[in-house]
């Protein structure tokens, strides 16, 4: 029976290898799981397995982490995988790499709001709401009546945004709050 909203379920991945060492990921593409990342990742399957109700539809990321994640999510629910560079994380330029006591702040330029600058020659955080909104826009339209949960494991800054995207709110209303490793953060939206 279709039904008038979808419930969308933002996974953060697992542990990874940087986010251990404190190295600022964005994304660069290799960093893996941990033993702690891939326990993380089970229990978010094992969360969804409650939350989620009949058919549902698995995407991610396809940085390293994401998708290893998603394996599990995937094995858990029984649904393949589907992958999009739009959930990737925030592009963070030169930053990339670096670890976290590396970094100086740095001031906003004048006339500008925080949210537009693309700071180390990265994505801003309004390009990364654009990306994400295009994403969101065909998928609210593609997916099934029938499906009523969508999964998607992505990245802490990625799923930030995403959350304003879904509520209604502007790139300049991203909520800063922390997203943990292998945490799911459910949103229901009006189908499209």
């Amino acid at each position: 029976m279709p039904t008038e909203t979808l419930r969308v379920h933002l996974v953060r991945h697992g542990q990874s290898t940087w986010n251990l060492a404190h190295r600022i990921q964005g994304q660069t593409v290799h960093p893996d799981l941990t033993p702690l990342g891939r326990t993380q990742a089970a229990a978010a399957a094992q969360t969804l397995m409650r939350r989620v109700d009949g058919r549902v539809v698995l995407w991610s990321s396809d940085l390293v982490r994401a998708a290893r994640t998603a394996e599990l999510i995937g094995r858990a629910l029984r649904v393949p995988v589907q992958y999009d560079e739009a959930l990737r994380e925030q592009h963070l330029g030169t930053i990339e790499g670096r670890t976290v006591d590396q970094l100086h702040p740095e001031p906003t330029p004048p006339g500008e709001h925080v949210s537009e600058v693309r700071w180390a020659g990265g994505e801003s955080t309004q390009d990364v709401a654009a990306r994400f909104r295009r994403f969101a826009a065909r998928e609210l339209r593609a997916t099934s009546p029938r499906v009523r949960d969508l999964v998607i494991v992505s990245h802490g800054d990625t799923i930030r945004v995403a959350r304003a995207v879904l509520t209604a709110r502007t790139h300049r209303d991203v909520q800063w709050d922390p997203i943990e490793n292998g945490s799911v953060h459910t949103v229901e939206v009006p189908r499209q």
